[in-house]
């Protein structure tokens, strides 16, 4: 592997890729704590935490990432972390404030999913009921 001064980091949702570029390094939290990548950093593979990432970008300025639990790969030049929510923040100080509206949202969405699910799953319960009566 030859030393690079970037890597290519990929944030993926189950719905959607968050973000897809270059950056210079990354600050992340997993169980064990916090840990810091740059570019030349040894491959591994790490869960990570529901907490903030921060991407310090090739310009020299830095993208946070509220995450919700996930995994991080890495491999070579390129870094790839799956999390189940996130959204991306202006500024550290108002990401908070963006995480939790976020969440709250498709918390929401969620629950009326499962909500509706279940009215599915009674409905189709009940037919089959009614499939084994005897005709009369």
């Amino acid at each position: 592997m030859s030393l690079a001064a970037e890597m290519t980091v990929i944030l993926q949702l189950p719905t959607r890729s968050l973000y897809q570029g270059q950056a210079a390094g990354l600050t992340a939290v997993a169980p064990t704590g916090a840990f810091g990548m740059l570019p030349n950093h040894i491959d591994f593979v790490t869960a990570i935490v529901p907490s903030v990432v921060t991407l310090r970008l090739l310009d020299g300025s830095e993208a946070f990432f509220g995450l919700d639990e996930g995994m991080l790969v890495k491999k070579g030049h390129n870094v790839t972390i799956a999390a189940l929510r996130g959204v991306q923040g202006d500024a550290l100080d108002s990401l908070q404030e963006t995480v939790e509206a976020s969440f709250i949202q498709m918390d929401e969405e969620e629950r009326q999913a499962r909500s509706a699910l279940s009215r599915l799953e009674a409905n189709m319960v009940r037919r089959f009921a009614e499939l084994e009566r005897p005709i009369p």
